[in-house]
């Protein structure tokens, strides 16, 4: 038998942290993640499958332990879990027709915590992220600076800023000096 050749990924932020007291950021740990489309009626074959609900109205999330549905648009979701469990998988097992690309490899994330946090965002980022507007559990598909990202709140004063890992460095130091500012 062969030897089989595997690809081994570096974190694209291993060792980074970065910040002030009022912003903290945090490299979040390798996750797997799936870009999930699919048509109303396989929304609830799919959330059975995945073991976690599919959110279907704007801006929203649902959580199971360490899995993440975050609503993208009106058939689009994105799907994390931070265990690195196989969603494609999950999502096979359904049974019903959908669409479901692995993205775990192409996708990581900064997490922002601390009483700055939505300073530090919003120093890059136009979107209203006052608790009334952007509360816990809220994502959208937004920018900062010049990249697209995905925002989800994941607590009061907590965020994941997921991103193509190719822009994770300008990303995370946006983020830097928005936390920077964030302290003043």
């Amino acid at each position: 038998m062969a030897d089989q050749a595997t690809a081994i990924r570096n974190a694209p932020l291993a060792g980074l942290r970065g910040g002030s007291p009022a912003a903290i950021l945090t490299p979040a740990a390798p996750a797997s993640r799936i870009s999930l489309r699919a048509a109303p009626d396989a929304v609830a074959a799919l959330s059975a499958a995945l073991g976690v609900t599919l959110p279907v109205r704007p801006k929203t999330s649902a959580s199971t332990g360490k899995r993440h549905a975050l609503w993208l648009g009106p058939d689009e979701w994105l799907v994390i879990d931070e265990d690195g469990k196989d969603l494609m998988a999950a999502a096979a097992s359904s049974g019903v027709l959908h669409s479901a690309v692995d993205i775990s490899h192409r996708n990581t994330a900064v997490i922002v915590s601390g009483p700055g946090a939505a300073v530090a965002i919003n120093s890059g980022c136009p979107q209203d992220l006052s608790r009334a507007i952007f509360p816990v559990g809220a994502c959208s598909r937004t920018v900062l600076g010049k990249v697209e990202i995905v925002l989800f709140r994941t607590a009061k004063d907590a965020f994941r800023v997921e991103c193509w890992r190719s822009f994770s460095p300008y990303v995370f130091g946006l983020l830097s000096e928005g936390a920077e500012d964030a302290g003043h």
